[in-house]
């Protein structure tokens, strides 16, 4: 990595390359019934059809190939809403590495029992992610293990960000990129691709309104909290961070903020037009690229499509909503 801890291009195709015997590309499908909705040229990068159901994953296998034999002695801990921490149990398993996994009280629980299937300890602390987070670095003090934090980490971002390489060597022409927004680090790795490949490629992050605080931290320049009540686990942080943060202040294009009705539109949309079950993060990019959907017109546009796993209640909330207008 850089002396800054920044990822550059070189890092993102080491990774891709550490990552590719394990994690193969996944699709990017074009969609007739959302380019038509938009009126653009629309593509889905299919992270839902990730091992784990995440983009998540190419983060997790990244860090943990790198971690050093010490790292791999004391087993690694980490905190997590859902698809992070089956990303770093997906790849501690992978390597043979202990895992321990804190989530709030209250998460989701197909993630949680997905991380418990992939072998690793799950923890609960608090009621929010930064409170699991807290109570993660405590536990890494006083027992020893090896901490990765869910978004500052170097390795994490260059992981991630293999999905935009993906994106742009399936379709060189793409013009912008939409990428849901937690900890950003999906962001993150989606600017440091672009810009070096075309800095006219724009890319877009989205966030739920009820969890702006990674927009007002951008909009800002300095890291803000908020409060944080969205439903889409994948976006419910309630604070910005340094690593992401430095990253999208110099590189990012735009930033939108939408609603959860919003999303939960997204969702049925995926459902009802492209027969995708998406989770809220995951269709967080559509409902962006539906709030500005004039401005599309006759762009060609990638849609990153970060996740689809949704537990059976909040995918029983989005269905009884009405459908989309197709007017």
């Amino acid at each position: 990595m850089t002396s800054l801890g920044r990822p550059t291009l070189q890092d993102v195709l080491r990774a891709r390359k550490a990552i590719a015997p394990y994690l193969p590309p996944t699709p990017l499908q074009y969609s007739p019934a959302l380019s038509a909705l938009l009126g653009a040229e629309v593509y889905l990068k299919r992270e839902d059809l990730q091992p784990i159901g995440a983009f998540k994953v190419r983060g997790g296998v990244t860090y943990l190939l790198h971690l050093p034999p010490e790292g791999r002695r004391r087993g690694v801990i980490t905190a997590s809403t859902g698809n992070h921490g089956q990303s770093i149990a997906y790849a501690a398993r992978l390597v043979g590495v202990p895992c321990t996994v804190v989530m709030p009280h209250g998460a989701n629980p197909l993630k949680v029992e997905a991380i418990r299937r992939l072998g690793a300890t799950v923890l609960f602390a608090g009621h929010v992610f930064e409170e699991a987070r807290e109570h993660a670095e405590r536990l890494a003090g006083e027992e020893g293990f090896h901490y990765i934090h869910a978004v500052n980490e170097p390795l994490l971002i260059a992981g991630v960000a293999t999905e935009t390489l993906e994106v742009l060597e399936a379709q060189p022409d793409i013009q912008e990129i939409f990428v849901p927004v937690g900890g950003g680090s999906g962001a993150a790795g989606a600017c440091i691709v672009a810009k070096a490949v075309n800095p006219a490629i724009r890319v877009v992050a989205v966030q739920s309104a009820q969890a702006p605080a990674a927009y007002l931290s951008w909009k800002e320049r300095r890291l803000v909290e908020a409060p944080m009540t969205t439903f889409a686990e994948g976006l419910a942080t309630r604070q910005g961070y340094a690593l992401t943060q430095s990253i999208l202040w110099d590189l990012l294009d735009d930033f939108l903020l939408v609603e959860d009705e919003e999303i939960r539109q997204a969702m049925r949309l995926y459902l009802e037009e492209c027969r995708i079950i998406a989770e809220g993060a995951g269709a967080a990019s559509l409902a962006g690229a539906l709030r500005v959907r004039e401005r599309l017109r006759g762009r060609r546009v990638a849609l990153i499509l970060s996740g689809g796993n949704v537990s059976r209640e909040h995918l029983r909330d989005v269905l009884k909503g009405g459908s989309w207008p197709s007017s």
